[in-house]
């Protein structure tokens, strides 16, 4: 029995049609059953997809429109209980390339979403962010961080009073995802060789049904102005090509512009502010004046100083063996 009561709500994804927004409306759909999700996405195709893929229920409602149209945002949002910000640019290459459109989508989107939900009070506004917003080293990890920082600090704007509440999820690789390395390894095993970046290189490693699940938690206990940070393994570069092409050859091709050796989930400036619990890590807010210190005071404690989140300082690692068995869930 869920405390939260997900039937009374209405729920609006941006970016609905991607791998998560799927996943999110599937979970919802099967076990929590809200009375209205709204999916909204700027592409008509991918919406006519999703409805002849079977994505078809009484309870679904799709809207054509984009974040950087703030007046159909707020439209959109009437009547909306829990706004989901899952639309993003999100390929680091394309936003190198075009560097005005990644921050007219990331960063202005998202202020047109927190201007849209504090128009139409929407009580819970959860933002899906990523491991390349800590300490950035290129322009969508930098796009990303800034949203972070509005979502945050727009509890400010919403006071004390106010019902809406912002908070942003922060988190690593999805497994099978569109933008994953999987796909590519898979389409290079028809050659027999498979290109590998760096032999070092480490990444943080979730499936979708986890973030997902992580996401709706963090929705049911969000406060306003936390990053949620889930406890999730790492995984090497090798390990992945071995349990996917074991006996293609490897070809070392280096690092990409904008890309780390390493990804960070939380970093040292951050530890002051961060309280660990048993299955996540909530960075709290370093300025908050709406903020209640006692709700997450009771569940954990703070992280020493300089600690670090990284994907090579990790406790947790799956082995090829474990990579072998989440690649044949389907991913």
């Amino acid at each position: 029995m869920h405390t939260f009561d997900w039937r009374s709500k209405n729920v609006l994804i941006t970016g609905g049609t991607g791998s998560f927004g799927k996943q999110f409306i599937t979970t919802l759909l099967r076990d929590y059953q809200p009375r209205r999700i709204v999916v909204f996405s700027r592409d008509e195709l991918k919406q006519h997809e999703m409805r002849t893929a079977g994505f078809e229920h009484p309870s679904l409602r799709y809207f054509i429109g984009d974040v950087r149209d703030e007046k159909r945002l707020r439209r959109a949002f009437e009547g909306v209980d829990i706004v989901v910000h899952a639309a993003a640019l999100k390929q680091v290459p394309a936003c190198e390339y075009n560097p005005l459109e990644a921050i007219s989508t990331n960063i202005d989107g998202a202020r047109h979403i927190i201007d849209a939900a504090l128009d139409t009070n929407v009580p819970r506004v959860l933002a899906l962010s990523t491991d390349k917003a800590v300490n950035p080293a290129n322009l969508y990890g930098a796009t990303k961080l800034a949203a972070e920082k509005l979502f945050t600090q727009s509890n400010a704007y919403a006071g004390n009073n106010r019902s809406t509440r912002f908070s942003s999820v922060r988190y690593g690789n999805v497994v099978g995802s569109r933008g994953s390395v999987i796909p590519l390894f898979r389409e290079q095993m028809k050659t027999g060789k498979i290109t590998i970046t760096d032999p070092r290189m480490t990444r943080f490693w979730l499936t979708l049904e986890q973030g997902v699940a992580f996401v709706i938690h963090c929705i049911e206990s969000m406060q306003g102005g936390e990053v949620f940070v889930p406890k999730i393994p790492s995984m090497n570069i090798l390990d992945l090509a071995t349990a996917i092409a074991p006996d293609c050859e490897r070809q070392t091709v280096g690092i990409r512009p904008g890309e780390k050796l390493h990804e960070m989930l939380i970093a040292d400036h951050e530890a002051r502010y961060t309280r660990e619990l048993q299955d996540m890590f909530v960075i709290e807010p370093s300025t908050h004046t709406w903020w209640r210190d006692d709700h997450w005071q009771s569940q954990g404690q703070i992280l020493p100083e300089n600690f670090t989140y990284s994907s090579d300082n990790n406790t947790q690692w799956l082995s090829v063996a474990d990579l072998q068995a989440l690649l044949a869930t389907g991913a």
